[in-house]
């Protein structure tokens, strides 16, 4: 097993999730301080849009729109921006009906379908109660359904670059479990993926040759995992949780870490919130 090192590039965030990779920059949520933003190659760091009610996953719909989930009024928002570049966040789907807390990550397919997940339960006031909940999808439409059921406050989710597989990451499961997605976009043929003995599986991200790399908020470290369990690689980071990764950069083999001190929105006040990277072997692939 091959132990690694991250370095930080990026700090005096508050809290930052959701990164993806995308047109040749870094997006990701500081989910704390209500804002987007993006990583530059050239280490900028810029705003990209507000979000009053607290951003976690993004994607893109196949018009280029960023979709951003809008956590604690748990809803799901495009943003458009006119001809002039005056920005609009816009509602696509108003999930409270389905999410029994504030909503969270999120994977979009290649067809604009978003998939996504919610804590089911107060994790900051209640956190020795959790309680199960679905995940939804929601079509270009806005139309919403749920997409499964009983998830163990579902997080990272990735999709195979054949769109054939979801993984998400059970927090509270302690797995990664698979679905078979059909082409109608639901989900079925649910399985144990891998299980994470020890460990709390959060943000995900695919490599080329079909393993997952897990952030593990408890340890402080990122796992890189094959399908059946059998972990080859970790990384260990800076800040004492790991909380999201994304393969990223011009070959993809860039790794990089959201990692802060907590996820407690009363104590990321102090900015410990950082960026980490950490140079692997295989590429990224599939989506996000």
């Amino acid at each position: 097993m091959a132990n690694l090192n991250s370095s930080v590039i990026v700090e005096g965030l508050r809290f930052p999730e959701g990164p993806r990779w995308h047109d040749g920059r870094l997006f990701f949520s500081d989910m704390h301080d209500c804002q987007v933003m993006a990583l530059s190659p050239d280490g900028a760091v810029s705003r990209v849009v507000e979000v009053q009610g607290q951003p976690s996953g993004l994607g893109w719909d196949p018009q280029g729109r960023l979709l951003v989930v809008s956590m604690i009024d748990r809803r799901l928002l495009r943003l458009e921006v006119d001809s002039n570049g005056v920005q609009e966040l816009v509602e696509v789907a108003s999930l409270g009906a389905w999410a029994t807390w504030h909503c969270n990550d999120m994977v979009v397919d290649a067809l604009g379908r978003a998939y996504v997940g919610n804590f089911g339960f107060d994790i900051d006031t209640h956190p020795v109660v959790p309680t199960s909940t679905c995940i939804v999808r929601v079509d270009p439409d806005g139309s919403v359904h749920v997409a499964a059921s009983e998830m163990r406050f579902p997080n990272g989710s990735v999709i195979t670059p054949d769109g054939a597989t979801m993984i998400v990451g059970e927090s509270f499961g302690g797995c990664l479990t698979a679905f078979d997605v059909a082409r109608d976009g639901s989900l079925s043929g649910r399985r144990t993926w891998a299980s994470l003995e020890g460990a709390v599986p959060d943000g995900i991200c695919l490599d080329a040759e079909g393993a997952v790399w897990s952030a593990c908020p408890i340890s402080g470290r990122v796992l890189r995992v094959l399908e059946g369990g059998e972990v080859t690689d970790v990384v260990q980071v800076e800040r004492s949780g790991a909380f999201a990764c994304m393969l990223g950069g011009e070959d993809r083999r860039t790794l990089f870490v959201c990692t802060a001190d907590s996820s407690n929105p009363s104590e990321t006040g102090i900015r410990r919130g950082a960026i980490e990277t950490c140079e692997v072997a295989v590429p990224g692939a599939g989506l996000p």
